[in-house]
């Protein structure tokens, strides 16, 4: 048990290092390729949707071959895949190379941590569960940390190539894997697995299923929107001092990883996952608010400000958790894989929702407050009420 969980810890650190990557490298690979400082970040945004394209796309991939074929190999599959095209990404010379490299990256990482969160959540007790995905979410997202230090002082070009080199050693290590019991004994049943019309057909699991992923999505309007456009930001707010993305990337999940920790560990002590992910969306909100209403100050104070960010979005273990435990196991790849995807995914209608704001005259401030009043309000209306799922027995099937 406690080898699966290492093993999904080091997936998905290797996920978020790519995951990141692109926005820590974001101005000096543009720059590198050509594009105007003032176009960087609206063409940084728009290749940054290629990206969570491919991981919608993927999530749902990734997630049906998990239920149909297994836990362990979508592991496998979608490291290999994400290792070929993150060492292509090293290669590119122009902008349709680079959108369709990050595009089938997407596809690749889609299914790293919906499949490790599956499978820890079938292998770990019940009591347990909620350390074990913290544990895989909290490691895991030192990845960024290593994108961030990478990031700053190597080529862009240089830090693709590691993390394609980061991906072939960690399938080395998934020979020896063992597949979850519960999906053995399913895979022997005459049982429908990872059919998608029995969750978009079905009303019942498709609200289920909505309800997870628009509690997710102030997670990712904080990264792609906020950090990710620190540097404009900053500027915004008449900041004294350079503010670098990567620095904003790396102070934001420092804090990630300790608000990941803190909430998997407080779910398990209050024996709750909603009042977890309330409070935590809560904080988040009021965080949120500081940020769009920050005025001058040093580049300390603002990178200091996405770390207590990072710590209240870092409801993101107890979020997919709470994603496993709402389905049957002949439908929890599915849904698990798909879920923090379908967030993720959301990333290009937000900058879209955001880039159109301020097309319409909004400033930069008010085009993101906009849209992050609709993420969080989206957010907290879709907990409410929703199944508490702490103890739940999964050995179950839809």
């Amino acid at each position: 048990m406690i080898a699966t969980v290492l093993i999904g810890a080091l997936g998905y650190f290797v996920d978020i290092y790519d995951l990141l990557l692109f926005s820590i490298v974001r101005t000096k690979s543009l720059a590198d390729l050509g594009v105007p400082p003032a176009d960087s970040l609206t063409v940084g945004l728009a290749l940054l949707s290629w990206q969570m394209w491919g991981l919608l796309g993927g999530g749902l991939l990734w997630g049906v071959l998990g239920d149909k074929r297994g836990r362990v190999s979508v592991l496998f599959g979608s490291i290999l895949l994400y290792s070929t095209a993150n060492i292509a990404n090293a290669f590119v010379s122009t902008l349709g190379q680079y959108e369709f490299w990050r595009f089938v990256a997407g596809v690749g990482l889609a299914g790293e941590l919906g499949a490790a969160i599956t499978l820890v959540s079938e292998t770990l007790p019940a009591k347990h569960r909620g350390y074990g995905t913290a544990v895989v979410a909290g490691v895991g997202l030192f990845g960024a940390v290593l994108a961030a230090y990478v990031g700053k002082n190597y080529s862009w070009r240089t830090a693709f190539l590691v993390g394609g080199a980061l991906g072939f050693a960690l399938l080395l290590t998934r020979v020896s894997m063992l597949e979850s019991g519960m999906f053995s004994r399913v895979r022997d049943e005459t049982v429908k697995r990872g059919d998608l019309r029995m969750l978009f057909l079905s009303p019942p699991r498709l609200f289920r299923l909505v309800r997870c992923v628009l509690i997710g999505l102030p997670i990712w309007f904080v990264v792609g929107i906020l950090v990710t456009g620190a540097p404009e930001f900053a500027r915004a707010f008449g900041v004294v001092g350079a503010v670098s993305a990567a620095s904003a990337v790396q102070w934001t999940y420092l804090g990630l990883v300790l608000g990941d920790l803190a909430s998997g560990a407080l779910s398990q002590w209050l024996g709750s996952r909603r009042r977890v992910v309330l409070g935590f969306l809560l904080f988040t909100t009021a965080l949120v608010g500081v940020f769009l209403t920050h005025a001058g100050g040093t580049a300390t104070d603002l990178y200091a400000l996405c770390a207590a960010m990072g710590f209240g979005i870092g409801y993101w273990a107890v979020f997919v958790t709470i994603a496993a435990e709402q389905f049957g196991t002949n439908l929890r790849a599915t849904v698990t894989t798909s879920v923090p995807n379908f967030v993720r995914g959301s990333v290009p209608l937000l900058t879209a929702a955001f880039i159109g704001l301020k097309a319409r005259g909004l400033s930069l401030v008010a085009s993101a407050s906009v849209v992050g009043a609709a993420c969080l309000a989206l957010a907290l209306v879709s907990l409410w009420r929703m199944e508490e799922t702490y103890g739940k027995e999964l050995d179950y099937l839809e």
